[in-house]
C-alpha cells in the first residue's frame, strides 16, 4: 500500500518536472520561464520529499525532509528573483507582447533624480 502511494506521488512529481521542462522550451522570455520552472520545480521537489518521508516513515528522515522543503520554499523564489533581476539589468529583453514594463519606469525616474 505504501509503495503504491509513493509511486503515485513520484509520478505526480515527474509530471510537474515535465511541466517545468516544457515551460523552459515553450515560454517566450526569461521572466515567464523562471516563473514556470520555479513554481513547478518547487512543488515537484516537495512531492518527492514527501514520498521519501512516507516511504521511510522515520522521524529523522521526516525531520530532514521538512528542513529540505522549508529551505527550498525559501531559496527558490529568492534565487529566481535574483536571476530575473540580473537578466533584466544585463539587457535580456522582455517578450515583445509584454504590455507594461514597471521596472523601466521606476529606474528611469530614479536615474533622472526626480523625487
Amino acid at each position: 500500500m505504501i509503495e503504491a502511494l509513493v509511486s503515485i506521488i513520484l509520478v505526480l512529481a515527474s509530471a510537474l518536472m515535465l511541466v517545468a521542462a516544457v515551460g523552459i522550451i515553450r515560454l517566450p522570455d526569461l521572466v515567464t520561464r523562471l516563473h514556470a520552472t520555479t513554481k513547478s520545480g518547487v512543488l515537484a521537489i516537495t512531492l518527492i520529499m514527501i514520498a521519501v518521508a512516507v516511504f521511510f516513515s522515520e522521524s529523522g528522515v521526516t525531520t530532514r525532509v521538512m528542513a529540505i522543503i522549508v529551505f527550498t520554499f525559501i531559496t527558490a523564489p529568492v534565487a529566481a528573483h535574483a536571476i530575473g533581476r540580473a537578466g533584466y539589468f544585463s539587457g535580456v529583453g522582455l517578450w515583445e507582447k509584454t504590455k507594461k514594463d514597471q521596472l523601466k519606469e521606476y529606474y528611469e525616474r530614479q536615474n533622472s533624480n526626480e523625487p
